[in-house]
């Protein structure tokens, strides 16, 4: 498969832990072509970055948002304040350095952080964030193209506040197909996201493409 100037395994030939190859580059126009066909950087090797493309896929149809009830009061309420693409480079930063149980560092390396900004000044990245008395307390960032929210990472300093951003986001894109949540994530299936199938996946991208 054909990404920008890289040939790529096909994906019917690829394991469900979904790992494609290591190599090629994160210019906005490789990243812009990878992730319109299913493809996403994870980490970093010795011989570039490493591709995916998981099976099942993890999505969520913007109908079918679920909001537990536990998040009422959080939107019904004025603990939080959302906005979208004010604070893109400290969502970033936010999703890179709070830590995480689980895990003892960040995937997020410098790379993947400059292409993300890159991928934010063509207005192909965008950003949701949670604010609570003038303070960033959470957010959420991925990539939007063709109705597809690609959704890369979040972070909360507070409780509930990526969750918050999420939910806004989802709710203010207007013409929002599917996100792309990537892998399963149970606090993600809580809010309606289900697995689907690599191939039915691939088929909608190229569905959402035309």
């Amino acid at each position: 498969m054909q990404i920008g100037v890289y040939e790529f395994p096909d994906l019917n030939a690829i394991d469900d832990d979904g790992f494609v190859a290591a190599g090629g580059d994160l210019l906005p126009a490789t990243m812009i072509d990878a992730y319109q066909h299913g493809l996403f950087p994870w980490h970093n090797s010795l011989y570039g970055p490493c591709w995916y493309c998981p099976n099942p896929r993890m999505v969520l149809y913007p109908e079918n948002l679920h909001v537990q009830k536990s998040m009422r009061p959080y939107l019904n309420g004025n603990r939080f304040t959302f906005t979208m693409n004010e604070a893109f480079s400290d969502v970033l930063e936010g999703c890179a350095s709070v830590p995480r149980e689980g895990q003892a560092g960040t995937w997020i390396w410098d790379e993947y952080r400059e292409a993300m900004l890159a991928l934010h000044e063509q207005g192909v990245a965008i950003s949701g964030e949670a604010w609570e008395n003038n303070t960033l307390v959470g957010g959420f960032y991925g990539l939007y193209m063709n109705g597809v929210l690609h959704g890369e990472s979040m972070f909360s300093r507070t409780s509930n506040a990526s969750k918050y951003a999420f939910i806004k986001m989802v709710k203010s894109l207007t013409s929002l197909r599917m996100v792309d949540c990537q892998v399963p994530i149970e606090h993600l299936k809580r809010l309606g996201a289900e697995e689907m199938s690599r191939d039915l996946f691939l088929s909608r991208l190229s569905e959402f493409r035309t």
